[in-house]
């Protein structure tokens, strides 16, 4: 039973992204809706880059990503496949957040020489400086906050022991400061916390950001704080391996522990599920990984074109593809779950990732459909297209013409404004994201060649009277074109821009 009130509602719907409605009637079966398709056509190919346009709701919000499997990284050779996965979700995330306006700011700093070109090879854009004369202030501060912590004692030496282990300069008893804030949701097994030099620089990198955040926007309340202080406090998502799930949440209890302030009480984890080569004789690393997908895409390229493989500028053609291929399928599955398609690549060493090579000829079929004109075809034998408002999109009756709108272009602006909302106000440390929601490749698919099986003469035939339905179903693949170009940009590209 659906309320009269309800029916009434869902009729007069009268806004961007809702289509015109044709019917609402109440059946045995619940509410049946019934759009009216040729106005709906109109609607949306008539104006599709407002259409797809990002809705820019969190404009000028601050927000920190912090990328665990960034902090303390000594050598890329420890660098885990569970590890790469949360470094390519914290950077998708960063790109997502931005395209709806708000303002990402990305630590740790990555200071490693060796892990710098591994991410420029992926196209990840992280920071690699830091304020280190700011970041000392804050140490000290934060090391005399320790001193004058009630958690917080000088280890001593054990029997037997020489020297501290780890430059451990503090113990801290997380355990008394957990049940005295009453937080829950996090690991039981959290007692003694043993923070060393490199632990202190880390909550210095992360208490420095923050506070720049509230003085860099100090006209703006911010919701979570009921609109008290005169700055802007921001959130923080800790992005992290399910393997360092346990030491994040240490770092995150010192943080509020150190520094009392809305932002350390606003943070949330962003665990990501785990990456295994099962069956395989040793640890597959991520340096490995992303050699094993380069060879596969440079034999893929050979097979396709040959000689032409050994020209230079094919070293970078390869290396896009290759972090377009890790991307694909890191990113295919949601965050907390674990990527089928990543574990069966690491397993066969000679298989090749099917999911991007498949894509790619379905775009590139899609863009070369849609970039007909009448000025293309033969010279004289079409007339020029007529601009979307003056198509007769009524003559669009096919059944998976229909679908393409339906499934694919309407759902767009919904599931792009879904995969940037983090749950950032619920119970407990944890929190998941839809950052699959426009999953790389997925919607380069939604074209595939079946779809454009009904149409294979549609411009090969100059008669008069195919040239507005022609001209019609050319508008639906720019409009269909233009959703995937938007969904790619949420991928970071290469040469993007660090926050």
């Amino acid at each position: 039973q659906v309320p009269k009130t309800v029916i009434e509602g869902v009729i007069s719907l009268k806004c961007p992204g809702v289509p015109p409605l044709q019917s609402c009637q109440l059946t045995p079966l619940g509410l049946t809706v019934q759009l009216q398709r040729p106005a709906a056509f109109q609607q949306v190919l008539s104006s599709i880059a407002e259409f797809t346009k990002p809705s820019q709701s969190a404009s000028g919000q601050n927000i920190i990503l912090s990328c665990s499997p960034l902090q303390n990284r000594r050598s890329l050779d420890t660098l885990s496949l569970s590890s790469l996965r949360a470094i390519l979700v914290a950077d998708h995330l960063a790109e997502v957040l931005r395209i709806q306006g708000m303002n990402v700011h990305l630590v740790p700093a990555v200071l490693d020489e060796g892990l710098q070109p591994f991410l420029h090879q992926l196209r990840v854009a992280w920071p690699s400086e830091v304020d280190a004369a700011f970041i000392t202030e804050d140490v000290l501060t934060l090391k005399q906050v320790l001193s004058q912590c009630p958690y917080a004692t000088v280890p001593g030496l054990e029997p037997g022991q020489t020297r501290l282990a780890d430059d451990v300069i503090f113990k801290v008893h997380l355990k008394n400061f957990l049940a005295q804030q009453s937080l829950e949701g996090y690991d039981p097994n959290l007692d003694v916390c043993l923070v060393t030099e490199e632990k202190v620089r880390l909550l210095a990198e992360l208490r420095h950001v923050a506070l720049r955040c509230t003085v860099s926007n100090p006209a703006r309340g911010c919701p979570a704080c009921r609109g008290t202080g005169p700055g802007s406090c921001c959130r923080v998502v800790h992005v992290v391996s399910c393997e360092g799930e346990f030491q994040q949440q240490q770092v995150d209890l010192l943080w509020r522990m150190l520094d009392v302030g809305a932002h350390t009480a606003l943070q949330k984890h962003l665990v990501c599920g785990p990456v295994k080569a099962a069956n395989s004789p040793c640890p597959v690393g991520a340096p490995q990984y992303f050699q094993l997908r380069r060879c596969q895409m440079y034999d893929a390229s050979v097979v396709k074109y040959g000689d032409l493989v050994q020209d230079d500028s094919w070293t970078e053609i390869i290396g896009v593809l290759t972090s377009a291929a890790i991307r694909f399928e890191m990113l295919s599955t949601a965050p907390h779950s674990q990527p089928p398609s990543a574990k069966a690549g690491a397993e066969r060493a000679g298989a090749e990732p099917k999911g991007p090579s498949m894509s790619q000829p379905g775009l590139s079929r899609l863009c070369a459909a849609s970039g007909v004109t009448g000025s293309t075809l033969i010279p004289g034998a079409y007339p020029a297209s007529p601009p979307a408002s003056e198509l007769n999109f009524s003559l669009l009756r096919d059944e998976g013409e229909w679908l393409l709108l339906f499934n694919y272009i309407l759902p767009f602006p919904e599931t792009l404004s879904h995969q940037a909302q983090l749950p950032l106000s619920g119970p407990g440390p944890r929190i998941t994201a839809s950052t699959e929601a426009v999953r790389p490749g997925r919607l380069p698919r939604a074209c595939p060649p079946s779809s454009l099986q009904p149409w294979p003469h549609v411009a090969e035939e100059p008669l008069p009277h195919l040239f507005s339905q022609m001209f019609a179903r050319l508008q639906l693949l720019r409009g269909l074109r233009d959703v995937i170009h938007r969904a790619l940009a949420t991928l970071p590209q290469p040469g993007g821009r660090a926050g």
